[in-house]
């Protein structure tokens, strides 16, 4: 019967409508918190998105993957009860809880039958306030977190991407990973989780996002009622980021068939005047199609690569513009060599208004699909709170893009892709490849 219902409402959450994403509501709780609402009220789903600003980045030093172990183990117990105790609890109700933790942020995603909402908020609840953090439970994942970062230590993707950030943000706690290490997980303790669960799940630095069945007057409760007595603030933030690193590429040395390669400098802030025009830039550029310039021009016309993409990386405290791509040993000294020129053209030559056409179709005709259930309604939300997003921004983001022009576009191209400046990690056993 459990799995039957189940089922049911995995099916309702995939089949809800986005029509009502652009009814944004704001409003602050009696407790003073501010939440986003859509309400929803053809299917009797809710769900509801929390992202409290900090995440790893809010790790003391020593201690990196604090806050990651702390959200895997919220409901390994919590209250009275144990962890078979809390998933049975949870599935009785139908409801979906989900724990994550990131460099700037602690996310904690929930869909629950409208019906059944004030319990399964009671059940969240308990969780996030009163976790037990049982030695056992922690241990136990505890040694499913170092089984996966002893996998990523012979990973190349995730050996390039660590050494990257190491050496782009030495002394900031962008330079470690959230996740932590060998040594710092395996010394964690339950005061650690407890420590950590105090400093980033912290009430004034909550974005929430609600959406489906539910009134205004009984999300404000529901919220108050879940994060209400959390505690009001936390540590300090982490200082500004800036990339330490310049021009250049180092290797990694890797007994593997193919090498890795990561590759980036200083971005664009999300709140800069020009993101949404970067953005544009990155998709024909890098982004997620086949038509992009780097897979035309390492994939398709040369075979360097089975894919090749870049991406802008805005974080809280710094930001950059990224690329990854994986090539035979033999083969990727051209396929950098391609990255760098193309570096270098889009920033002196721009686009054309062919490309920036067809990038406009794309992108306004993906929008949609970012809004077709509850809980992507809920988490977009969160997103825009906390980039500061104005409430109409759903309605008004196509037209943004479509306004943007040629000049605008190819203008931030000279700025953003800036050649002097791009470093790439290599992994593997490249030839013709060196540190430099």
């Amino acid at each position: 019967m459990i799995r039957a219902i189940t089922t049911l409402f995995v099916l309702l959450i995939a089949a809800l409508p986005a029509r009502a994403a652009t009814d944004i509501q704001e409003f602050v709780t009696p407790g003073g918190v501010t939440v986003w609402l859509v309400e929803e009220h053809s299917i009797p789903i809710v769900a509801f998105e929390l992202n409290f600003r900090g995440g790893g980045s809010l790790d003391p030093k020593g201690k990196e993957g604090a806050a990651y172990l702390m959200a895997a183990t919220l409901e390994e117990g919590a209250g009275d009860m144990n962890a078979q105790e809390f998933l049975q609890a949870t599935e009785t109700l139908a409801a979906r809880f989900s724990y994550d933790t990131y460099r700037d942020s602690v996310a904690i995603s929930a869909q629950m039958l409208s019906e059944n909402m004030r319990p399964s908020i009671e059940l969240l609840r308990t969780a996030l306030l009163d976790p037990t953090f049982d030695d056992t439970a922690v241990t136990r994942v505890r040694e499913q977190v170092l089984s996966s970062l002893r996998s990523d230590a012979t990973d190349p993707n995730e050996i390039a991407g660590t050494r990257l950030r190491e050496l782009s943000y030495p002394g900031h706690p962008y330079g470690l990973p959230v996740e932590g290490t060998v040594e710092t997980v395996s010394a964690l303790t339950p005061d650690d989780l407890h420590a950590a669960r105090a400093a980033t799940l912290v009430k004034s630095r909550a974005y929430v996002g609600v959406v489906g069945d539910i009134t205004p007057q009984v999300a404000a409760e529901m919220v108050d009622r879940l994060i209400g007595d959390l505690p009001d603030d936390g540590p300090p933030m982490p200082e500004r980021a800036t990339m330490a690193v310049g021009k250049g590429t180092t290797v990694v040395e890797l007994d593997v068939p193919q090498s890795v390669a990561i590759f980036g400098h200083e971005g664009i802030e999300r709140d800069d005047d020009d993101y949404l025009a970067a953005y544009v830039l990155n998709e024909i550029f890098g982004g997620s199609g086949l038509q992009s310039r780097l897979q035309q021009e390492v994939r398709e016309e040369r075979g360097l690569t089975y894919g090749v993409y870049s991406f802008l990386a805005p974080m809280d405290h710094g930001a950059q513009v990224m690329g990854s791509f994986s090539s035979a040993n033999d083969r990727i000294a051209e396929a950098i060599d391609i990255i760098r020129s193309e570096w270098a053209r889009i920033s002196s030559e721009g686009v054309t208004a062919e490309e920036l056409e067809a990038a406009k179709l794309y992108l306004t005709g993906a929008y949609p699909l970012r809004f077709d259930s509850n809980s992507k309604i809920a988490g977009n939300l969160v997103g825009m709170q906390a980039v500061g997003l104005p409430l109409d921004y759903v309605k008004t983001r196509n037209d943004q893009v479509n306004a943007l022009t040629l000049e605008q576009v190819n203008r931030v191209a000279k700025t953003l892709y800036r050649p002097e400046e791009l470093h790439i990690v290599v992994v593997g056993k490249p030839e013709g490849v060196a540190t430099e």
